[in-house]
């Protein structure tokens, strides 16, 4: 029996929520709760709510609202209760030490879910989509998350362990009735299998590449001398007064991240130091870190004062987006415009170039449209695409597509079936380890680790 509080102890809510599960939990339960229309348990229907108090030693504690889930007809599919109390830290700290005084042990990070899985409601693969709703910082990831919670990649990773399993029933009767000379036939299912789901894994694998940035966000360095406007255009992406910004220059020192979401995906802005020849001990790790941020960045926004001429500083930022993927943005246009967006010094380095004025918001549509292109934000179909975003799903997909070929290779040496075999069934492990047929306990701990307390 496990009990865990689900909202946080620490902060004050109008609702505070207790989690109890397990095959005892209406027993610790009757001993804290007095109702106000007393009912028998077995009664009780699942999914119902009943109102009264909660009590030790008949002194009154909290007037509450308890749920009933019924096995198995819950989260865990065990016999579940919710006690929804008053949201006040004692107020909460009380009724929890109430259950653990009366049978019930507190749960471990992501131990519903966990129970959830051990106990067949959803796969492995579901279960992590559970955390990934949880930590999703835009409406896209949501989104996918969501549909992977809904099974959707588990049923795609159910056909294609399917359509093997249909060519090594014909594998087996090969290798158990060697009189009969079958393993030509065996052999061009085999091929035939094999080209149709290694085709059906590279699109799963490919998808990865959308799925890190549904997941992860683009990693966007903003980067500029001092003073052309970088705190100003974050400022005013994010419509808010986050960082400072003077007429003096070097006041960014180090660096300043947020996140924004453009055409529903997460953009993680990178606010750097001013990039020029300083003798502050401090400005100088602070432009060090910059040019680290901007070569390791997704995206890097390169900010020019349009103003005024370029300078030896400008060439050098300039040099350092030769290559990367990066936009460059022509600032301050609302002061008449010394540079334009045909200078050939730009054209050099990349197409993607916007006059904008940071200090009133002109051409920041445009520079969000360039970022849809350029990473293609508006061609992924989130209705009907799978698409993986879980590293560990997309390594186990990888290992599956080197055993597609190892496979292959075995057929066309002519190797004998139950070599053949050997390979095909570790295609099965990849794909089953996705889902958590084969996982180890190890993997299990490690996967349920990172949820928050409460789920």
């Amino acid at each position: 029996m496990l009990l865990l509080q689900y909202l946080r102890l620490l902060g004050i809510g109008g609702i505070g929520i207790i989690r109890m599960s397990g095959r005892d939990c209406f027993e610790v339960l009757n001993k804290i709760f007095v109702p106000k229309k007393p009912e028998k348990i077995e009664n009780i229907k699942g999914y119902s709510i009943k109102y009264g108090f909660i009590v030790d030693n008949k002194e009154s504690i909290d007037e509450v609202l308890v749920s009933y889930f019924k096995a198995p007809k819950s989260y865990t599919t065990e016999n579940m209760c919710e006690i929804n109390s008053h949201g006040g830290n004692v107020v909460v700290r009380k009724i929890l030490d109430l259950c653990l005084k009366n049978g019930a042990n507190l749960a471990e990070p992501g131990e519903f879910t966990k129970r959830a899985f051990l106990n067949g409601r959803i796969d492995l693969l579901q279960a992590e989509s559970v955390i990934d709703v949880i930590n999703s910082k835009s409406e896209r990831e949501v989104k996918t998350s969501v549909k992977q919670l809904e099974g959707g990649l588990s049923k795609k990773i159910k056909e294609i362990k399917q359509e093997i399993l249909d060519v090594i029933v014909n594998m087996d009767v090969s290798i158990d009735y060697p009189e009969y000379d079958v393993d030509e036939v065996a052999n061009n299912q085999v091929l035939t299998m094999l080209d149709s789901i290694q085709s059906k894994l590279e699109v799963l694998e490919k998808s990865f590449d959308n799925g890190k940035i549904i997941k992860e966000g683009i990693k966007t360095a903003i980067i500029g001398k001092p003073n052309a406007g970088k705190s100003s255009l974050l400022n005013s992406i994010l419509k808010e007064d986050r960082a400072i910004v003077t007429e003096y220059e070097g006041t960014t020192r180090d660096t300043i991240e947020e996140f924004v979401s453009i055409e529903g995906i997460s953009l993680k802005l990178i606010d750097t130091a001013g990039i020029r020849e300083a003798e502050d001990e401090v400005e100088k790790i602070g432009i060090a870190k910059s040019r680290e941020i901007a070569n390791s960045a997704d995206l890097v926004i390169a900010i020019f004062d349009s103003s005024k001429v370029l300078t030896d500083e400008d060439y050098k930022i300039l040099d350092i987006i030769k290559g990367k993927k990066s936009i460059i943005l022509l600032n301050k246009a609302d002061l008449g415009c010394v540079l334009n967006n045909n200078d050939s010094v730009f054209i050099a380095v990349t197409n993607n170039i916007v006059n904008i004025s940071a200090l009133t918001g002109e051409g920041l549509e445009d520079l969000y449209s360039i970022i849809v292109k350029m990473f293609n934000l508006d061609e992924i179909n989130f209705d009907n695409d799978i698409i993986i975003t879980n590293l560990r799903h997309k390594n186990l997909i990888s290992n599956a597509l080197d055993n597609v070929k190892k496979a292959r290779d075995t057929v066309n040496n002519n190797m004998p079936i139950d070599i053949i075999a050997i390979f095909i069934n570790d295609i099965l492990e990849d794909l089953a380890n996705i889902t958590g047929e084969f996982v180890t306990d190890d993997i299990i701990d490690e996967i349920f680790s990172k949820f928050c307390l409460g789920k």
